[in-house]
């Protein structure tokens, strides 16, 4: 028994109860804020909260518009295909992540498991294709092609497949009317992301989980109104899942539908005509390397002189825009993104940027005359011109003495040009530029629209290049200790080059002036620019957008949009030299021109034909082939990437796709019924309330016999350039 006093425990036992009477009150009052902020402070945020967590919203979503040629037929549409998708959220739940299910699904199916597992994978940084690039809780399409049989089975026997849905579903086809792909013009749908999902939820057109979204082409420049409103039902459910009613719906609206310029009877011709011009130039031999052209890529361009309307535009190597739709199998990402097949995603007409070599030389004439040269004066035209120690040969070096700024175009006479742009480059100052320069031909190019995007309607349009003095500055600053490293005084080529670029590569030399002047150097454009430049020549000086879309039309058919073409500009030169370059031009394919050997028995008398030929010189490289031509109605500039001179090899293709157009047949004479496009289609295309559209028959186009390309008009013998 304990000695120590009553007393002398009380003082202890109280102290603890006071600590402990501190504890509860402390709790309580912590646990009465916590109950006043989660009530009171923030109770109509979870109330909100709570009553969304007993809503499930069912999504219906929307059938994408149709992509409609200038006469109404379909260059994308929709179809109804049995697609098996799934769902990666229940797959997930399952201990072994679905791979059991997935295995049972790919026997049924007909495919390897492991095809089937990797496209429900999430695409990141370390995952190749195939893979999902879309939201992680939107169903998973692996496959769009299920027959009855397999959709039957997976949805008979449910139990083996759960989180696995066979459904019939509207989707994306690319139909190539008349074997038309239209491919890069088009653009191909892949799922939305989450980021985008983020990034436009409070934009007016937010996307949904179940959205599929434009990524090139024209389902993406058009992408909002194709693509329509999904319809979403809201149920209350309880805490089992079960249905307790209906709370709210937003009913869906179809997409509308794209009309657009392109003709798919010209587009079919365009295509098989640069195809059939590629193969045709890798049977030719290159006189300066001694191997066959290699013709690796080209584009074309049909264009409505007037307004800018693009009737056709073909890229080589193209695609089949459906192996996108229900997701991209791995061989075909392979085959359209690596560099053995040469990059068919990339839309050459608007990305392919290349020197333009003597098509450039209507800029250049144009820029002589602002310099104060009169177009009818005389300029000689010798074999060569040379500039210290170098000499610059004429094509073929073949000289025709004193001639016009006219027949420079005609004959395509380098010299004529390195003199004149040598001319302007010592006014200016030389290597030591004048506070006051001029720079006429630099100047006249931009002023022609090169160097800057056209603002045709079609996303990842390129720049091109005008390599001026501000150009040569920012690009020296960029690469002189590379050169600086490289070059060698007195050794190859290219180390000279490299050794007088590190020296001074931001002045502008004379060298750089003689070899622009006739579209070579560092100057770069693409086919869509050359075209808006030549058809402003042809409608009198008017540069217009090119465009493709049309009109947008309501799915009824109530609601028209047109959409009308639109100018950046004037050509800086005046009526009196439009008409000048007008008649060079002609000439090109009249007696002794470059482009005459290609078209004997043209009737000029009834569609006058104006063209300039181009053969393109880029070191390492074969030469490029340009033809670019205009006639009252019409402009079309083809190339070809290492296929020769642009009379060779691009001539033919351009001169059949101006007598399918016409129907024209191999004398010169026009039979409009068999024409495909005399003149620009004006009226729309019919869309019925019920949706259907009243779509024309196309038939196949049947190529014309080859031509005797030997066939020249009467006079001396024309260069070929």
């Amino acid at each position: 028994m304990s000695n120590i006093p009553e007393t002398g425990r009380t003082p202890r036992v109280q102290i603890r109860l006071v600590i402990i009477q501190v504890l509860v009150f402390s709790l309580l009052f912590t646990l009465g804020g916590r109950l006043w902020y989660l009530q009171i402070r923030n109770g109509e945020e979870y109330t909100d909260e709570a009553k969304s967590n007993h809503v499930q919203r069912v999504v219906q979503p929307a059938v994408r518009g149709s992509i409609l040629d200038a006469r109404g037929v379909p260059l994308a549409d929709n179809e109804t295909r049995l697609v098996v998708s799934a769902s990666r959220t229940e797959l997930m739940k399952m201990k072994d992540d679905g791979k059991a299910v997935l295995t049972r699904l790919a026997g049924v199916l007909g495919m390897k498991p492991k095809d089937v597992m990797d496209k429900v994978r999430l695409c990141d940084s370390q995952t190749p294709q195939p893979c999902w690039n879309g939201s992680p809780y939107q169903p998973i399409p692996v496959t769009d092609e299920a027959t009855t049989q397999q959709a039957l089975k997976i949805r008979e026997q449910a139990e083996d497949f759960p989180g696995i849905t066979a459904e019939p579903t509207a989707v994306r086809r690319y139909p190539a009317p008349g074997k038309a792909r239209t491919a890069q013009v088009l653009g191909y749908l892949s799922p939305v992301t989450d980021e985008e999902i983020q990034k436009a939820k409070d934009s007016a057109s937010p996307y949904l989980r179940s959205d599929q979204v434009g990524r090139s082409g024209l389902e993406r420049s058009y992408d909002k109104a194709l693509r329509g409103k999904a319809g979403v039902t809201s149920y209350e459910v309880d805490k089992l899942g079960r249905v307790m009613g209906q709370s709210e719906a937003d009913p869906g609206v179809p997409g509308s539908h794209l009309v657009t310029s392109i003709d798919a009877r010209v587009q079919a011709v365009a295509e098989y005509e640069l195809h059939q011009a590629m193969k045709t130039a890798r049977k030719e031999t290159d006189k300066v390397t001694g191997r066959p052209y290699e013709a690796d890529a080209g584009a074309v361009v049909v264009m409505e002189s007037k307004t800018g309307r693009v009737v056709a535009m073909a890229s080589q190597p193209d695609y089949d825009p459906n192996a996108w739709v229900g997701g991209i199998s791995g061989k075909d990402y392979a085959k359209l993104t690596g560099k053995d097949s040469n990059f068919p995603l990339l839309n050459r007409a608007i990305q392919g940027q290349a020197a333009p070599g003597s098509i450039f030389k209507v800029v250049s004439a144009s820029a002589a005359v602002r310099g104060g040269h009169p177009f009818d004066d005389r300029y000689n035209c010798s074999s060569s011109y040379s500039i210290g120690s170098r000499s610059f040969a004429n094509f073929e070096s073949q000289g025709h003495g004193p001639i016009t700024l006219g027949e420079a175009l005609k004959y395509s006479c380098n010299t004529v040009f390195y003199r004149l742009g040598h001319e302007e480059w010592k006014r200016d100052g030389g290597i030591t530029p004048k506070k006051d320069t001029k720079d006429w031909f630099y100047r006249t190019a931009h002023d022609f629209g090169l160097g800057s995007r056209t603002g045709i309607d079609l996303p990842n349009e390129v720049t091109g290049r005008i390599p001026d003095r501000e150009w040569k500055q920012e690009f020296w600053e960029a690469n002189k200790d590379a050169w600086c490293k490289q070059g060698k005084k007195g050794g190859s080529y290219v180390e000279q080059i490299a050794y007088e670029s590190c020296l001074e590569g931001n002045k502008l030399h004379a060298y750089d002036s003689i070899n622009f002047a006739i579209g070579q150097g560092d100057v770069l454009v693409t086919p869509i620019q050359m075209a808006t430049a030549y058809a402003a020549i042809s409608n009198g000086g008017t540069l217009y957008d090119p465009i493709v879309g049309k009109a947008v039309i309501s799915p009824d058919g109530k609601r028209i949009e047109e959409i009308e073409p639109k100018s950046h500009g004037k050509l800086p030169i005046k009526a009196e030299t439009i008409k000048d370059l007008d008649k060079g031009l002609r000439s090109v394919v009249g007696p002794g021109g470059t482009a005459s050997w290609r078209f004997g028995g043209w009737p000029q008398d009834k569609i006058p034909m104006r063209a300039k030929t181009g053969t393109a010189q880029v070191y390492g490289k074969q030469t490029t082939s340009w033809f670019a031509t205009y006639t009252d109605d019409y402009t079309i500039v083809m190339t070809i990437s290492q296929g020769g001179t642009g009379s060779g090899a691009s001539g033919p293709a351009v001169r059949n796709i101006y007598e399918a157009m016409y129907g024209l047949d191999e004398e010169g004479n026009q039979d409009l019924k068999r024409a495909l496009l005399p003149e620009p289609q004006k009226r729309l295309p019919k869309i019925l309330p019920d949706g259907s559209i009243e779509t024309p028959e196309i038939k196949p186009y049947v190529p014309p016999k080859p031509k005797d390309t030997e066939q020249v008009l009467a006079g001396p013998p024309a260069r070929r350039d």
